[in-house]
This record gives structure tokens, sequence and C-alpha cells, in this order.
């Protein structure tokens, strides 16, 4: 028996592993620039798309672990980028709202995506569109697989 489906050059998952490393340090520059970490990244631009959301909108929004967030959110507060606020209706629930100092980050990072794009020489933009839908099918599908 060859075992070739343990070799990882027959890996999905390792490719995947791989892309998502490859882009993580892709970014790395251009954050500290910025000074933010990749996740932090992400917190900002789901709050650039709609401030003052829940914790539990920005856990659904960006798909980061629940105890993860909470030490971002901290990390980010005590950069003055965002404020967590008691919610008006019900105190229990948290929202999260920038602050001047995270709604003036958005200018400086919005050569980001443009400049990490530019990375990608052999993918056009159709070619970009198929992967994000074909990782669409694949995160969709592993999230209702892990429902189960």
């Amino acid at each position: 028996m060859s075992f070739e489906q343990l070799k990882l050059k027959n890996q999905l998952c390792h490719r995947l592993y791989m892309a998502s490393n490859s882009i993580a340090r892709s970014y790395r520059a251009p954050l500290a620039e910025i000074n933010l970490t990749y996740p932090q990244y992400v917190v900002m631009m789901a709050l650039w798309e709609k401030d003052k959301i829940t914790i539990a909108e920005l856990i659904d929004k960006t798909a980061i672990d629940g105890s993860a967030l909470t030490q971002i959110l901290k990390k980010m507060t005590d950069k003055k980028l965002l404020a967590v606020i008691k919610g008006e209706q019900d105190k229990r629930k948290r929202h999260i709202q920038l602050t001047h100092d995270g709604q003036a980050l958005k200018l400086k990072a919005a050569h980001i995506p443009t400049e990490i794009r530019c990375k990608f020489d052999s993918i056009d933009a159709t070619h970009s569109l198929q992967l994000m839908q074909a990782l669409d099918l694949v995160i969709n599908d592993l999230k209702s697989d892990n429902k189960k």
C-alpha cells in the first residue's frame, strides 16, 4: 500500500494552511505600520463596516473565538481604538464602538487590501472571485459539519 492519501502534496487542508500562513506573513509589514495584528485588523474592518455592534455580532461577523476576541478587544481598548459599552436596554449586553482614533485609522489602512492583492501576480479578478466562492463553500460545509 502506497498511502497516497497521507502525502502532503495530496492534501487540500495543507494547501489552505500554507496559503493562510503566507497571507498572514504578507500582512505583517503593512499592519505594523498602523500598529495592528491581523486579528485586530479583522475586528477593525468589521467595525468600519458597522460600528457599535454587540460582541455576539462581532463574533459572528469575524468568526473569531469568543475568548480570543475578549483578549483582542482588551488590547484594542488599551490602544484607545475602541470602547466596550454596556447596552442601554440590557446592561448585560456589551457593544463595541470605535473611538475617534479607531475611525481615523480607517484612512491609514485604506491602501492595505490593494497592497496585499497586488502580491497575487498569478490570480486575476475572476480567479480571485472563484477562489472566494470556493472557500465560502468549504467554510459553509465545515460549519454545517460542526453543527452535527
